[in-house]
């Protein structure tokens, strides 16, 4: 004879089986991202650089230019600041090399005569065995490095790809996005179409606020640092700049790690008292950016906890490594108001086409 099941029962096992067919579809759309990184990440990128220039074209419009030539504007100012920071660091690169590679060889030198004195004692056999190693190892290994300097052609196959799919998709988002989203939208049930269309430009609106503050956490830090370095005479200050700035745009730990290298080349080419000074600046600026950039640009912007981006970012990270970790904030934030705005907002009696443009 068959017991009744108990109703709390039913209705946790009704629960469990749809949070797993909810993770089962969240695994398997991951999954179907990650296979089709090589289209989904430079999409990402160009949404994120259409958020950015976005404020900018809407500037232009209304000071009477035509939309076209407002996106063909931002776009050239985009390729110029790019193509002068790139000149910029190659040409430091350039005059520098000579100057680092003799510096990096005293380094050297002095790395194996501390070693070889008090309190370390080792020999330089032992660093020559050390050498040897490493050499045996590279040897016995290259054929994986071999298939690795071959995969490189088709890296930078990929790369090209990428950049020609993300300018495409740049322009035509900033001259069309809105219809762009809203044929997204009628792809949904009639019911749906309006809170979802409306909750989409809600979400848009979020991830350009995010983008711009972004940029000026980013530009602080990169100042900040760069500062510190071109003061302390640390090597390619431009660089470690450019860096810091790009680093940036990982919340919480990107501008730690890109500060990181500018405190190794300190330590290398100036001494272990210019990288502590560096590694004061380093920590100066994360104070900045943590108590006072933080809170009040990106904490206003996303209006997401500390704590959740701090746990998107590691998440972002686990599953997709730098791209993931990148992309985790902007795509939590857009969704937060994405959802938030559907499930608070009523159906209006504006019809989808007379949405404002």
């Amino acid at each position: 004879m068959n017991e009744q099941i108990p109703s709390r029962l039913n209705y946790v096992a009704g629960l469990s089986w749809r949070l797993l067919a909810i993770l089962a579809f969240i695994g398997v759309f991951i999954f179907i991202v990650i296979q089709l990184k090589v289209i989904v990440i430079p999409f990402l990128v160009a949404l994120l650089v259409t958020a950015l220039l976005f404020p900018f074209v809407q500037w232009l419009n209304k000071k009477g230019v035509k939309k076209g030539l407002a996106v063909a504007m931002s776009l050239v100012l985009m390729v110029a600041v790019i193509g002068g920071l790139g000149f910029l660091v190659t040409k430091q690169v350039q005059s520098a090399y000579p100057e680092l590679k003799d510096r990096f060889s005293v380094f050297v030198k002095d790395t194996r005569s501390t070693l070889s004195g008090e309190p370390f004692n080792i020999g330089r056999s032992d660093v020559d065995s050390y050498s040897n190693e490493v050499t045996k190892y590279i040897q016995d290994n290259s054929q994986t490095l071999i298939t690795g300097a071959s995969a490189v052609g088709v890296t930078a196959g990929h790369v090209a790809a990428g950049i020609f799919l993300g300018f495409f998709s740049i322009i035509f988002l900033l001259l069309d996005g809105k219809n762009i989203w809203k044929w997204i939208s009628n792809l949904f049930p009639r019911a749906t179409r309006k809170n979802l269309f409306q909750a989409g430009l809600d979400g848009w609106k979020t991830l350009v606020s995010f983008v711009k503050s972004q940029v000026m956490v980013a530009g602080v830090d990169a100042v900040g640092i760069g500062l510190g370095a071109f003061i302390l005479q640390v090597p390619l200050a431009i660089p470690i700049t450019v860096m810091v700035f790009l680093g940036s745009f990982i919340p919480v730990v990107g501008a730690v790690v890109t500060g990181i290298i500018a405190v190794v080349l300190a330590l290398v080419f100036n001494g272990p008292i210019a990288a502590l000074l560096m590694l004061g600046v380093v920590l100066l600026v994360q104070l900045l950016e943590g108590h006072v950039l933080q809170p009040f640009l990106i904490g206003k912007a996303v209006k997401i906890h500390p704590l959740a981006i701090v746990l998107a970012v590691s998440a972002g990270s686990l599953l997709a490594g730098i791209p993931g970790a990148l992309f985790a904030v902007p795509m939590v934030a857009f969704l937060n108001v994405l959802l938030s705005s559907l499930l608070s907002r009523r159906a209006t009696k504006t019809p989808l086409t007379e949405l404002p443009q």
